[in-house]
């Protein structure tokens, strides 16, 4: 064994060992109880990031944490290679997608090995691949056959600088998620898959994600949005429409002033055509995205129609405008306004000159409600209602349900928030819809699988490869010609399966082989951002019940337990013009000065020796240039030391603030159990460990080594905290140090300790502790050892110390026998020579034990 630490040359010998031997190929195995753990795989960007490796990180050591538990673990990993990165990268950089993709997947690749991730590399995917499309094509065919997969002309999110439509969840303030770009509406022809129809079991089915975080779950419920309400209808007064509305407060329907209608309503079309003011304002709607989020704070705005509606129930007539603040994505694209009781239609109302009733009063008299300063949206008891006076909100919600049901008016209904998902993407690198447009105007699934994209082109930045390309688009289906859909699917339908595939990536009879996706699934541990929680994570649930659906698995959800862990942060440096323009330095451009407790306290520009203004803890992205490249980590301490800082810098749920100091400490810590391990060795020969020889020293340093593993299997296990889990094995490594090592039995204590700070440390830096494990002698490579078992009897305390107290104050401290009795503990505290002093002459009126703690003499 070479005295000094060498992580280059350690981690490179046991990559080869571990690639030779196919150490981590995962092989169905009904005998044993199976783990599948899972990282959401990355986008092939082309360099790793730092959040990437403590994502993968974590689920590195849970994975080879459960293997040591005796379990049939599979950890694959793959690569989301379709999306607009690579096709502006292609522009940009005037190559194919396809070749860009490849060569980033090559490289990235390269360091997920670098960094010792037990992947079975065997189950590797792409999704840009055709062997993994084709299936996907394969299924939405069989989507459209059943229905559940439709298409049809819609408003959508169009971004004017990306070229193509993105779902709601995607626009951020009304900016595309990826470039920032304002979005606009825009009406377009859309491929959609109904989620809704699986809204209530997606909601429900909830309750069952025992392991994933609150958080998530609450986002999902939020997201779905399950409401109850009444659908009611309301004629248009001399005309033959009639305007559909749904609301979950019928009880205040007697205040309805006004009937407001989106932009994109047939009616306000209808009402256009001979009104320019109207006209030129749902224009202007169309060009605006709004979401529900933004109708808090926005502008209300609106223009009448001159159309009437009839109130359901009182036959009044009231006003139609065209409102700014209405969705044609929700309920009907229409809703009853009742400025009395409704903030949003309050404010509209009160600038447009509109009449503001009340119907509902306050259930108790010191409640305020003055509607000349806002609406009252609590719910009450009914008043100018007519018949229904008097009755409480919920009272009121059945009463007048039922009213407009006797008349075929309205009908009480549930509702959701959710609606359809749309995967239709004008880009081209993407999974090619797989549908055929006939000459008579019907659109059919192709027959064949994979539709396959063509990888040979040249990308200009305005049209897509896959539009006015006869080779692709002229097809014949059942010997009728027509042409191909050139739209491509969201990548999202490529990341709502991926999972499920790595049971058989190579499996050519169908979407997935049946044995191995039922023995395997679902996830027992999924990692990944919370960010997804209502994109891909709800898709990725939606898309199983899918394949439940089709007989393609036999459980109710992907994933049973979810972790979503932090954001990887770092400091960040600046320089700010004279117009407010801000230029961020990279960490190596920058040079800093530090407190005694290692806060940075001033930077300067390396280059001009400039002051730089420190901005604090920002997370890690391109935009604040304040990313750390791991592979300059890898080269400089190898991955070991990577892996041990990212786990121990934080829990894997919060944010970890990166600390150049900490990675040093990190790689100080490894040389030092190294080194440790050698001078062992060194030593000489070990006997075999005695208990009943065993002085105190021994038994306390035994007693160190179980109280760790006992809790690190704990921190592993069930509370997924490494940190803590390092941090027992440093104060037990710091035990060692300070333990004798002249006698044979020092030894077998040392070696005891050594071999299970080992263990307990191999699944968060495997390379040191594969060598390490093998210098102490075991022929059998770490990652097939057994997991430590604590033993009971080691945590025994032959002496306890105890605190001796008299009327509450510290007089003395005692060792006692740890299994001596109450009375001879109670004897012999007031036996101390300390205790004797504040006793003496004076009445013990009471002694009061506490075990393991300390002894209380009361006395008067």
């Amino acid at each position: 064994m070479q005295e000094q630490y060498n992580p280059q040359e350690t981690e490179q010998s046991v990559q080869s060992f571990w690639a030779e031997n196919k150490v981590f190929k995962a092989v169905k195995d009904a005998s044993k109880e199976k783990f599948y753990c899972l990282s959401m795989f990355p986008y092939p960007s082309g360099r790793l990031h730092m959040g990437h490796v403590r994502n993968y990180t974590i689920g590195d050591v849970i994975s080879r944490f459960q293997r040591m538990q005796g379990k049939n673990v599979m950890q694959p990993m793959g690569w989301d290679a379709f999306g607009l990165p690579a096709e502006n990268a292609a522009i940009k950089h005037q190559v194919a997608p396809a070749k860009w993709t490849i060569e980033n997947i090559a490289y990235m690749k390269g360091q997920l090995k670098q960094l010792g991730f037990a992947y079975d590399w065997d189950r590797e995917l792409a999704t840009c691949e055709p062997e993994y499309y084709r299936w996907e094509q394969w299924f939405f065919a069989k989507l459209v056959d059943k229905g559940l997969a439709y298409k049809k002309k819609s408003a959508v999110n169009w971004c004017p600088n990306d070229q193509t439509v993105l779902a709601n969840e995607q626009v951020h303030e009304g900016k595309c998620w990826r470039c920032s770009t304002t979005v606009e509406r825009k009406e377009i022809s859309q491929w959609f898959i109904k989620i809704t129809e699986y809204a209530e079991e997606l909601l429900q089915d909830i309750d069952k994600l025992e392991g994933w975080p609150d958080s998530v779950k609450t986002m999902q419920r939020n997201w779905i949005g399950r409401s109850e309400g009444v659908e009611m209808s309301f004629k248009v007064k001399d005309r033959d429409e009639v305007i559909e509305i749904y609301t979950t407060r019928p009880d205040t329907v007697m205040g309805v002033s006004y009937v407001a209608v989106a932009a994109q309503h047939p009616l306000a079309a209808s009402a256009a055509e001979n009104n320019p003011e109207l006209a030129a304002f749902i224009e202007e709607c169309k060009q605006t995205t709004t979401s529900e989020a933004d109708m808090a704070t926005m502008d209300k705005r609106g223009v009448a129609t001159g159309y009437s509606a009839i109130h359901p129930i009182s036959g009044k007539e009231v006003p139609v405008w065209v409102a700014n603040f209405v969705l044609m994505d929700y309920g009907h694209g229409a809703v009853m306004a009742v400025p009395g009781h409704d903030q949003r239609d309050w404010e509209f109302a009160t600038r447009y000159g509109i009449d503001i009733q009340q119907v509902i009063e306050p259930a108790q008299s010191d409640i305020e409600c003055d509607l000349t300063k806002e609406a009252f949206t609590e719910k009450g008891k009914l008043i100018n209602s007519g018949e229904f006076d008097g009755l409480t909100s919920q009272q009121a919600f059945d009463a007048i349900a039922a009213w407009l049901e006797e008349r075929e008016s309205g009908k009480k209904r549930v509702n959701y928030r959710l609606r359809d998902w749309g995967v239709s993407r004008q880009r081209y690198w993407g999974a090619p819809i797989p549908m055929v447009h006939l000459k008579d105007g019907e659109q059919v699934p192709a027959t064949e699988f994979p539709v396959e994209l063509p990888t040979e082109v040249t990308m200009d930045g305005v049209n897509s490869p896959l539009k006015n390309n006869p080779d692709f688009e002229q097809v014949s289906v059942n010997g009728e010609s027509g042409v191909r859909d050139t739209d491509t699917f969201d990548t999202f339908m490529e990341s709502s399966w991926y999972y499920a595939r790595y049971c058989s990536p190579r499996y050519d009879e169908g979407m997935l082989d049946p044995e191995e996706a039922n023995y395997w699934l679902p996830v027992d541990q999924y990692i990944g951002g919370i960010e997804h929680a209502t994109m891909h994570l709800l898709y990725f649930r939606f898309f199983h019940k899918l394949m439940r659906d089709a007989g393609l698995v036999n459980s109710d959800e992907p994933a049973k337990r979810l972790l979503t862990q932090g954001m990887v942060l770092a400091e960040t440096f600046f320089q700010e013009s004279s117009d407010g323009k801000k230029t961020y330095f990279a960490p190596t451009e920058i040079d800093t000065e530090k407190d005694d407790k290692g806060k940075v306290i001033r930077a300067t520009d390396k280059a001009t020796q400039q002051d730089v203004v420190i901005g604090g803890m920002e997370k890690m992205s391109k935009s604040k240039n304040n990313g750390i490249d791991p592979q300059a980590l890898i080269d400089e301490f190898g991955a070991d030391t990577a892996r041990l800082y990212t786990m121990f810098a934080a829990p894997p749920e919060q944010s970890l603030e990166w600390r150049d100091d900490g990675v040093q400490g990190a790689f100080k810590f490894l040389r030092r159990l190294w080194k440790m391990t050698y001078e062992h060795i060194q030593s000489g020969a070990v006997a075999e460990l005695d208990v009943a020889q065993l002085n105190n020293d021994h038994k306390s340093l035994r007693r160190k080594t179980h109280e760790t593993i006992k809790k690190v299997t704990d921190d592993y296990g069930r509370r997924y905290h490494f940190n803590t889990a390092i941090a027992a094995v440093m104060e037990l490594t710091n035990a060692i140090a300070k333990a004798p090592a002249a006698s044979e039995q020092d030894r077998a204590v040392v070696r005891e300790a050594l071999e299970a700070s080992t263990l307990l440390l191999s699944p968060i830096t495997p390379h040191i502790c594969h060598d390490l494990w093998k210098q102490l002698g075991h022929d059998e490579a770490v990652i097939d050892a057994q997991w430590p078992t604590y033993d009971e009897s080691a945590l025994e305390l032959d002496e306890i110390a105890l605190v001796v107290q008299v009327n509450g104050k510290l007089r003395a401290r005692i060792q006692v026998p740890a299994s001596m009795s109450k009375d001879d503990i109670e004897a012999q505290a007031l036996q101390d020579e300390n205790v004797t002093r504040f006793t003496e002459g004076k009445t013990v009126r009471k002694v009061i034990v506490v075990p393991g703690k300390l002894v209380n003499i009361v006395v008067g």
